[in-house]
């Protein structure tokens, strides 16, 4: 029951506007709707109200750790969490997930921005709204779906035209998250089932070469819209491995113009 308490509590307190979220029309709560925070979280409205009335238990540590996200909660706060729920927060040794409130601050201000966030194994944390109309809603995906790597090897949608260096460089990655988390068994599992399931991944994997990334400039296949000639950015977290992936159009340009308009498309989507 503490469980649910906290969370209503750190519910009440995030503002929707803070959220990235129309503050509009009458709202009876004071912070965070239940939906909208599982909108947040990536999980059913049920569960949040099933959580918060304590007639539910046991949330995993992939569920703690999306609300404590969805909550933005600060490092103490999130590990007090985590006790409330039986489970010890992911220490070191694991690949982090927790987005820092810098970080959560330097999204909330690039609202007009495609911008995600991923771990150190390119799993996909966070995205904005321009980056779910850009790239498509990642909200109803789960584990190994949500890793980009999987995903180009065994899943590949097509809508990014992958670049040469782009395999080696993420092989690269994950060879080096490997050595930084040597206790991460949910790293662990991925790259083995990549080594035995892909031959081109393994055949890089035994190359053993290290690619560092760079700004460059890569073609999105729009259903909608169509071919959109971007500039992509990876920036990387210092302390915590987190990367932060952006788009961006040369201003004046007809990608550029595309690009408002998918951003525009992206908050009616969130706001329907």
């Amino acid at each position: 029951m503490e469980f649910g308490q906290a969370v209503r509590r750190w519910r009440d307190r995030v503002r929707p506007e803070a959220a990235g979220l129309p503050a509009g029309g009458q709202r009876r709560a004071a912070g965070l709707r239940r939906e909208e925070l599982a909108m947040l979280a990536g999980i059913s409205v049920d569960y949040v109200t099933r959580l918060e009335q304590g007639r539910a238990t046991g949330p995993s540590v992939q569920v703690v750790e999306a609300l404590a996200r969805a909550l933005r909660l600060d490092s103490a706060e999130r590990e007090h969490l985590f006790r409330l729920a039986g489970l010890v927060a992911p220490g070191r040794g694991t690949i982090p997930a927790h987005i820092t409130p810098g970080v959560q601050r330097l999204l909330d201000r690039l609202d007009s921005t495609p911008v995600a966030v991923y771990d150190a194994a390119w799993t996909l944390i966070t995205a904005n709204s321009p980056w779910a109309a850009l790239m498509g809603d990642f909200s109803g995906t789960r584990g190994k779906e949500r890793n980009v790597v999987w995903t180009h090897f065994f899943q590949p949608s097509g809508r990014v035209e992958p670049l040469p260096s782009f395999e080696a460089s993420t092989v690269a990655d994950l060879r080096a998250a490997a050595a930084r988390y040597p206790g991460d068994t949910r790293l662990a599992e991925l790259i083995a089932e990549l080594r035995a399931g892909s031959p081109r991944f393994r055949e890089l994997w035994e190359e053993g070469a290290i690619i560092p990334h760079a700004s460059e400039r890569k073609t999105v296949h729009h259903p909608q819209v169509g071919a959109l000639e971007l500039d992509c950015d990876v920036l990387t977290v210092p302390g915590s491995d987190l990367r932060i992936v952006a788009y961006t159009a040369e201003p004046g340009s007809s990608a550029c113009d595309r690009l408002a308009l998918l951003s525009v498309v992206g908050q009616q989507n969130l706001v329907g």
